[in-house]
């Protein structure tokens, strides 16, 4: 596998470890459809939050941010729907989150640091606000 691949995989991971050790519990990763995918879905306390997780290493010229651009979140967005038809859930609030990991360089990355931002953005692609952890 490429090392951006291995990068992406660990941010992922390191994010579901994240989520698990605040309460969450994973219902589904890399969840794929035509046309887009969600990282993460996770599930706590009547909340499903679809959890967008961009990866970058140390030292990296560009943010994590950046690449969670409107188009970005119309795909994330359509992909929800879909999901959601395929898996009806009880959860009275759907949000949608963004998870910014930063990893080492090297064969091997380890996450360094984590933002992570709950309310990313709405069902309209509109930005929440913005908290880190």
């Amino acid at each position: 596998m490429s090392e951006r691949h291995d990068r992406g995989r660990a941010g992922e991971e390191y994010v579901c470890e994240y989520l698990i050790r605040n309460g969450w519990t994973i219902a589904a990763r890399n969840y794929r459809v035509r046309g887009g995918e969600i990282d993460i879905a996770a599930e706590r306390d009547g909340v499903l939050a679809f959890v967008e997780v961009k990866t970058r290493k140390v030292g990296s010229l560009t943010d994590g941010a950046d690449a969670v651009t409107p188009k970005k979140q119309a795909l994330v967005i359509r992909t929800a729907e879909r999901y959601l038809r395929e898996h009806p859930t009880e959860a009275g609030t759907i949000r949608f989150d963004a998870a910014f990991v930063t990893v080492t360089a090297g064969e091997i990355p380890r996450a360094v640091k984590l933002e992570y931002i709950e309310n990313a953005f709405d069902a309209f692609g509109i930005p929440g606000g913005y908290e880190q952890n």
